[in-house]
């Protein structure tokens, strides 16, 4: 029986994990197939129902619905308990819907190796949205124990802290005149996405070992990854962090640890170009 899977989100036709996971479905001799999978909030119930019942055996989920897909699911486990934030859904062996999140796993396996395990490094997690919990999560983890975080929306950020008590707020207002201070800054926000917005001025002046980390991956470089880039700074775009959470998902629906292989990689960057 063919098994089938998919992805939600909004906008969701720049995701590419239809391409990583059809991969791995071919290569490990998988009869499924992985799709995007287009669909308003109000549909999300029936979407929900449709795991309970096998017709779809698991789905990832994207902005703007990591966080407004928890009141459907029945079961929140590891670090989508901790925090609220679910990227990856699947029926567990009682038939209940779980909410797991990947992607704290994908930002430590691809990015927060480079740092050293250092109290006193100071990071900035911009925007306060989907995967930003998994982000400050992710940081504390590592041993980063100084995070600031700064949203447009002021409100979002003091919902956060309800969770991250530690966790200090910096206005957006004054985003620019603050970027000096940190050793880390990950841009969790939407902007720079392919087709959408950017930030509306230049990342100067910041350290010069700093780490800047976006989480997006398409394009492989927003106008700020390469600004920075362009000055020396060590910069990484989202797509690792993306291979990774995609190879914990797949693992969690398939019980397979699927290789993250070179012509795998040469494959999703010629989808970039």
């Amino acid at each position: 029986m063919k098994k089938y899977f998919g992805i939600i989100g909004n906008p969701i036709k720049h995701s590419l994990s239809p391409v990583l996971h059809n991969y791995w479905f071919k290569k490990y001799g998988i009869n499924a197939d992985y799709s995007l999978i287009d669909i308003k909030q109000n549909k999300i119930s029936e979407l929900v129902q449709k795991i309970r019942k096998k017709e779809i055996f698991g789905i990832n989920i994207t902005l703007p619905y990591k966080q407004k897909i928890v009141p459907y699911v029945d079961l929140l486990v590891k670090d989508a308990l901790l925090t609220s934030s679910v990227n990856t859904l699947y029926l567990d062996e009682k038939s209940s819907v779980v909410g797991d999140n990947t992607d704290v796993f994908g930002l430590q396996a691809a990015y927060l190796k480079e740092v050293d395990r250092a109290p006193q490094k100071k990071a900035l997690v911009i925007g306060a949205g989907g995967v930003s919990p998994s982000v400050i999560l992710s940081l504390q983890k590592s041993g980063v124990q100084d995070v600031s975080i700064t949203n447009r929306t002021m409100e979002k950020c003091i919902f956060l802290k309800k969770k991250f008590k530690n966790i200090n707020i910096l206005e957006w207002q004054h985003l620019k005149d603050e970027l000096k201070k940190y050793d880390i800054i990950i841009n969790a926000t939407s902007l720079g996405l392919k087709n959408n917005n950017d930030f509306e001025f230049d990342f100067e002046p910041t350290k010069k070992d700093l780490i800047y980390i976006d989480t997006i991956y398409n394009p492989l470089e927003t106008r700020t990854l390469k600004f920075l880039k362009d000055r020396d700074i060590k910069v990484f775009n989202g797509l690792e962090m993306f291979i990774y959470q995609g190879q914990k998902a797949f693992y969690l629906w398939n019980k397979v640890n699927p290789e993250i292989d070179q012509k795998l990689v040469d494959l999703l960057i010629s989808k970039l170009k």
